[in-house]
């Protein structure tokens, strides 16, 4: 039997610790990197921060959709210091244009669009789980958006562009098309 509960929890509260706790532990294995930097190679840095670092960041980052800014922050700074310590930089330098050209990693937002999105097209393509495929929602589904011109389409809510929605794009394709997409949003 379920009982109704008296207390309400705010979710936002747990989400916030979830990101603190993940921050604290990404900058824990940067601090250990960087004392060991000077006797690594550059290729050798790379793997480590990817397998160490930017592999936690990305795990389950799906869980951050709706996250305010504030706290994506967090692990925007954590993303920035990893690319600090590949490039060699100092704390304050800027380093956007390393992510960007040189490192091609998307910033925190743009790497949770980019997996929901993949994931996405996943489903649409029966590559993923079956209690995943079920999940999504198209425009038709919605009452008051059955005669948009989005439903005649067959878009689904919240929707890419054109040439990111073609049927016969394959993934690998698809996975570039989306990341030239979120860069350009960026």
């Amino acid at each position: 039997m379920v009982f109704p509960s008296t207390k309400a929890k705010d979710i936002s509260v747990k989400l916030n610790d979830h990101i603190r706790i993940l921050a604290c532990r990404c900058f824990f294995w940067i601090s250990q990197l960087c004392s060991v930097r000077r006797t690594l190679t550059y290729d050798t840095i790379i793997a480590l921060v990817n397998a160490l670092v930017i592999s936690r960041l990305g795990y389950c980052n799906s869980v951050l959709v709706g996250a305010y800014d504030i706290h994506l922050q967090q692990l925007q700074g954590v993303l920035n210091a990893a690319a600090r310590l590949i490039a060699g930089g100092r704390k304050f330098d800027s380093i956007s244009s390393t992510i960007r050209d040189v490192l091609h990693w998307l910033p925190i937002r743009q790497r949770v669009d980019f997996k929901l999105s993949v994931l996405m097209f996943n489903c649409l393509r029966n590559l993923a789980p079956s209690y995943l495929m079920n999940m999504y929602q198209s425009v038709t589904s919605n009452l008051h958006r059955r005669r948009l011109r989005s439903a005649v389409r067959g878009d689904l809510i919240h929707s890419l562009p054109d040439n990111l929605r073609n049927p016969i794009i394959g993934r690998n394709s698809f996975r570039q098309s989306l990341k030239t997409f979120l860069f350009a949003t960026y």
